[in-house]
């Protein structure tokens, strides 16, 4: 018999948000259980619907789609990234420093092949999205986690970040707008990070896909435009603010010295080539989405979808015991902290399993996030308000009577 094994730094590589939890859902509605599925953030499914400008410039030039594309991208959707860039204040790029891909995840990975090799170390925050950390696994680099501080309204802790860094240490990630957190960072926090990667000679990766998602008031600065002197790679895309998940519509920015940008988009464009072009039908939307700031808006302020779903959700949390949590200023995340003891959690995937099987709602645990300890999960809060709140009270009614400490763990 053939010994065939699977490469090793795949033991590593995990998908809470589509893991097992996500699978026995999966089963259960097959089963005929109605089960409130807040593992992703994706609006459409809970009846979000695109807005009229894309869906008018997706039908209005179909037909433009039809053949291969550059493999950068189609030059009006390189140059409406251009602009929206270049108006954020970021320096020094052309369209040939931009690549649209099939998602933020493509991108992000051609981005970590090219940068990336054994041994290396990336410097990623906890709690943080996991493809930062799959991408690290595949590319046999070390992924190093850096603290947000829950007591600092989860911003990143500068003074861990420099701790961690060693002579191996390549890049640094910043998640800005955060998730699963919802932070916006502050000025001094951004530049603090810029400063740190300036000193140490490191390359930023700013994950700002979240960052027309901006509520309260609060302003989102962009990592590449405070740091237009180091290396940075921005990725973006329309997944969320324009309600276009399945489109599969991201984009990076390559930015910074001479010395980075040349072969840094010359070793992008080998792997970009293999793939041929992105899909060109989203490449379509892309400079109508980005002129159309008015739709998105209208989610986040008073009265607007977003808006009036966290609010409930605050208020139904407010009404639960051992719950407490920071609340978010951008997209539709929040990162609670369960009182682990009171509820004996020793194993946060075994607590997100039981709330699925006893309250029906499937959420992703701080594990997931890579966060060490079993006392966090992520809500996502696209449900109408009135389900939103039915749903944080099924929680509640379900952690009356919770003792994990008198159950098998089983995950």
């Amino acid at each position: 018999m053939f010994d065939f094994k699977i490469a090793a730094r795949m033991k590593a590589v995990h998908s809470d948000i589509r893991g097992p939890i996500f699978e026995e859902a999966n089963k259960m509605t097959q089963q005929g259980i109605r089960v409130t599925k807040l593992n992703t953030g994706n609006p459409a499914a809970f009846g979000f619907e695109l807005p009229e400008s894309v869906r008018r410039s997706l039908m209005e030039n179909i037909d433009k789609a039809v053949p291969y594309c550059d493999v950068k991208g189609m030059p009006d959707s390189l140059r409406a990234i251009y602009d929206y860039h270049t108006t954020k204040g970021v320096q020094g790029i052309t369209t040939e420093s931009i690549f649209i891909g099939n998602g933020v995840s493509e991108v992000a990975s051609l981005a970590a092949t090219v940068l990336f090799d054994s041994g290396d170390e990336v410097l990623i925050p906890v709690p943080s999205y996991s493809m930062w950390t799959n991408l690290a696994f595949m590319a046999d680099a070390k992924p190093v986690l850096y603290l947000c501080d829950e007591k600092s309204d989860w911003y990143p802790d500068l003074d861990d970040i420099r701790s961690k860094i060693t002579p191996k240490t390549k890049a640094i990630v910043i998640i800005n707008p955060n998730n699963p957190t919802g932070a916006v960072y502050p000025r001094e926090i951004v530049e603090g990070i810029v400063q740190i990667a300036r000193e140490n000679n490191l390359v930023l990766l700013a994950d700002e896909i979240y960052d027309r998602l901006v509520m309260d008031g609060f302003v989102h600065y962009a990592a590449a435009a405070i740091g237009h002197d180091i290396p940075v790679i921005t990725l973006n895309g329309l997944s969320k603010s324009h309600i276009i998940c399945g489109f599969r519509c991201g984009w990076m920015v390559v930015s910074g010295p001479d010395w980075f940008t040349v072969p840094t988009i010359e070793a992008i464009q080998k792997i970009a080539a293999m793939r041929l072009c992105g899909n060109a039908l989203t490449q379509l939307v892309i400079p109508a989405a980005l002129e159309d700031n008015s739709s998105t808006r209208a989610m986040l302020e008073p009265g607007g979808r977003i808006y009036e779903q966290r609010r409930a959700t605050f208020e139904a949390l407010d009404r639960m015991v051992g719950i407490s949590y920071v609340p978010n200023h951008a997209s539709f995340y929040l990162f609670p902290r369960i009182d682990a003891k009171k509820y004996n959690i020793v194993s946060d995937r075994q607590f997100a399993l039981d709330v699925l099987h006893a309250a029906h709602v499937l959420f992703v645990p701080g594990s997931g996030f890579d966060w060490p300890t079993p006392d966090h999960f992520r809500l996502v809060m696209l449900p109408e308000p009135n389900e939103i709140s039915r749903v944080v009270s099924d929680i509640a009614k379900f952690l009356e009577t919770y003792d994990q400490s008198a159950k098998d763990i089983v995950i």
